[in-house]
């Protein structure tokens, strides 16, 4: 152990004496002017005084000096800390007992001559940089420095350095002070560990408040906050937007400003924790009444209650609601309508094969009886209702069939020329029909079959609301831009450009109730006999069906309008040319035609029809026996017709089983109901041609002529 030297005392100045011999300074030598020795006496004896004054002055100093040094050494040896006087080669010069106790605890540890070796490999780097630092700038402190203490482990501290002025030596020395952090480290890591933890908890308490704010923002509810002055605290954006007042207005203002409602309920209900108000009526910033439904929360803060309020804008749902109602009314139409068309297809197909079976036998006995018997009138007549009623079975047809017809593009206004000429026919003088006609209208994709039908009924309806008094009945035809309602777009239709075909008459018109039900199936207002009730609900199906839409206005003693609404085809589509059929001659040559339906009447009809016209025909009424003698006899027959619908079997069973026994004869399917699924169904399974029912018996013997001869479809 190296112990500290007692400093040297320097001289200090010695009071009372003002003047010294100076350097080299000597006394007069006899002889010499200035020499006298009563004054070299005298000079000497002062001399003497001033030596004695400066050995005194200097006792003095070294007594001070010595004293500090006594002290200097007591602090250092027994200052509580580990002191070291080190230079900057790391050299320990000096070192107090701390020191030792420190980093040589036992007599065979290391001897402490320098400090890096104890320093940890980990922190050496830092150490040396932190002397660098104390030679440049007086002091450096480096915190939390691991040294290894020879057989007492590792210690962790912290190292303060502080320069030290040495003149003597051209090397600098640096006081060392090591600080024992272990009993603290624990500590001091816990506390920064949970100064950490608080800046994490302040991060997540500040990233929660910024959520919670775009939370609120964003929030499709009004979110309003109040004090418990009810004075609004928090208005959100949606709040802004639902009682149109900006955010910075409606902050400090009262609540019932808004919501007066609430305000009462907060009166007479204070809160504990939350309520539901249900739907309330609030104040817009201009007075404007507005549907909402309201709930609110309460909590408690310490530095005061808030109530939170929560407004939902019912405008949305309550129109949404209304258009639920409107759908669902026109669904329960829809069902309706669809249930009576079923009902009607079932019906028409019985009175197919009646009015077919009427109208077949009154052409053979027409032929029977000559041109000059008196049956003929009766013939006539019986002919004539038959037609009509074959005319009132295919509306009903029309209305009951949802598959869309076979659309072409075609102009309207030769479809409304050919309606109106023979309207003009049967016109009664009281009535003025007025065609107004728009030059260069677009094409249409339409049946013409159909629209002419549609344009009858209605222009019929038109001169039966006039009656007997005089009035006028206008088809008009236009073009319209985007003709679309909201209407429309429930019903499926397309917006765009559309073509307008109205009617219009001067008659009695009708009232609201009457036009909710003016499309409804057999709902009509004309006495018993002069009305079927179904001629508009017909409209109204071949409108479905064209993808367009039918509309009616009506005014009570002013007359009524009805405008059908057909989407403009694409420019590229041309109207087609109508096919003209020539009338052929029919004669058989005996060709064997099976023929299969389960109606007598009908089958003994086409057996007596087809067998004048020079076939060989072969009926049936049960379809099971017809199958058992085509297996029997496959090669005696040139065609087969059977009927689509029979008791417990289908015509295309029939059909199919047919083409299995006997694939090239040629077959055809007969119906009174054909359907697009029914023709698909049959044209996939081989079928040459459908025939609609019922047919006149000429048009039937040209349809099996030219079934038999190879030829196309046939109807």
């Amino acid at each position: 152990m190296r112990s500290l030297s007692r400093p040297k005392p320097s001289p200090a100045p010695i009071p009372g004496v003002r003047r010294r011999l100076r350097r080299n300074e000597r006394l007069p030598e006899p002889g010499s002017p200035s020499f006298s020795q009563p004054q070299m006496v005298r000079d000497l004896r002062k001399y003497q005084a001033e030596l004695e004054i400066q050995n005194q002055a200097l006792r003095y100093s070294q007594a001070a000096a010595e004293g500090a040094s006594e002290r200097f050494l007591t602090l250092f040896s027994n200052v509580p800390l580990a002191l070291m006087v080190v230079d900057e080669n790391s050299l320990v010069l000096e070192s107090n007992a701390m020191a030792l106790r420190l980093f040589r605890p036992l007599e065979h540890d290391p001897p402490l001559n320098f400090l890096l070796p104890f320093v940890s490999d980990a922190h050496s780097t830092r150490v040396a940089q932190a002397f660098v630092t104390a030679a440049e700038q007086a002091t450096c402190e480096t915190s939390e420095v691991v040294f290894c203490c020879g057989s007492g482990g590792v210690i962790t501290g912290d190292l303060h350095i502080a320069r030290i002025e040495n003149a003597q030596d051209e090397l600098a020395h640096f006081i060392c002070a090591i600080i024992d952090q272990g009993p603290l480290l624990t500590e001091r890591r816990a506390l920064r560990d949970s100064a950490a933890a608080l800046r994490d908890r302040n991060d997540e308490l500040q990233l929660s408040k910024n959520r919670l704010a775009a939370i609120i923002n964003a929030s499709l509810d009004a979110i309003i906050c109040v004090d418990r002055d009810q004075r609004i605290t928090i208005f959100n954006p949606t709040a802004e937007e639902l009682f149109a007042c900006s955010s910075a207005q409606a902050l400090g203002s009262a609540l019932g400003h808004f919501l007066p409602a609430a305000v009462d309920f907060l009166s007479s209900h204070p809160l504990t924790s939350h309520a539901q108000l249900g739907e309330i009526t609030g104040l817009t910033a201009d007075g404007k009444v507005v549907a909402i439904e309201v709930s609110m929360s309460f909590e408690r803060h310490p530095d005061g209650d808030t109530t939170t309020v929560f407004a939902r804008d019912l405008s949305a749902r309550k129109k949404i609601e209304a258009h639920r109602n409107t759908l669902e009314s026109q669904l329960r139409e829809s069902h309706k309508m669809q249930a009576v068309g079923t009902m009607a297809g079932g019906i028409a197909h019985d009175f197919n094969n009646i009015i077919g079976a009427i109208l077949g036998n009154v052409a053979l006995a027409r032929q029977d009886a000559g041109q000059d018997s008196p049956a003929l009138v009766s013939l006539s007549e019986i002919d004539k209702a038959g037609r009509r009623a074959r005319d009132l079975v295919r509306q009903i047809l029309a209305f009951s069939r949802n598959e869309s017809p076979a659309r072409v593009a075609l102009q309207l206004a030769d479809v409304v020329h050919e309606t109106v000429r023979l309207l003009k026919v049967t016109l009664p003088p009281t009535v003025e029909m007025v065609v107004r006609i728009a030059e260069k209208l677009p094409a249409v994709l339409a049946d013409a079959t159909q629209i002419e039908q549609a344009l009858l009924n209605l222009c019929t309806n038109a001169i039966q609301a006039l009656g007997s008094q005089r009035g006028t009945v206008s088809v008009e035809l236009k073009h319209t831009l985007g003709h679309h309602t909201d209407t429309d777009e429930n019903r499926g239709v397309a917006a765009g450009l559309h073509v307008q075909l109205s009617v219009r008459d001067t008659g009695s018109g009708m009232d609201a109730p009457t036009i909710e039900r003016v499309f409804e199936p057999f709902f009509t207002t004309k006495p018993v006999g002069q009305g079927t009730g179904l001629g508009l609900a017909v409209v109204h199906g071949i409108m479905r069906t064209h993808e367009g839409t039918v509309d009616v206005q009506s005014t009570p003693g002013v007359g009524s309008v009805f405008t059908l609404n057909f989407p403009q085809a694409d420019r590229d589509a041309v109207p087609a040319p109508a096919e003209i059929r020539q009338p052929s001659v029919v004669q058989g040559r005996g060709q064997r035609v099976m023929y299969v339906d389960d109606d007598e009447a009908l089958v003994f009809l086409v057996d007596r029809a087809l067998s004048r016209k020079g076939f060989s025909v072969s009926t049936f009424t049960d379809p099971h026996e017809a199958a058992a003698v085509l297996r029997e006899r496959p090669l005696d027959f040139d065609l087969l017709v059977t009927d689509y619908n029979m008791p417990g079997y289908c015509g295309i069973d029939l059909l199919r089983e047919a083409l299995q026994i006997r694939p090239d004869l040629p077959v055809a399917l007969a119906s009174g109901y054909v359907t697009a699924e029914i023709e698909q169904s049959a044209l996939a399974e081989g079928a040459r041609a459908l025939i609609h029912k019922p047919n006149d018996v000429d048009e039937l013997c040209d349809t099996v002529q030219r079934l038999l001869n190879g030829d196309g479809a046939g109807t």
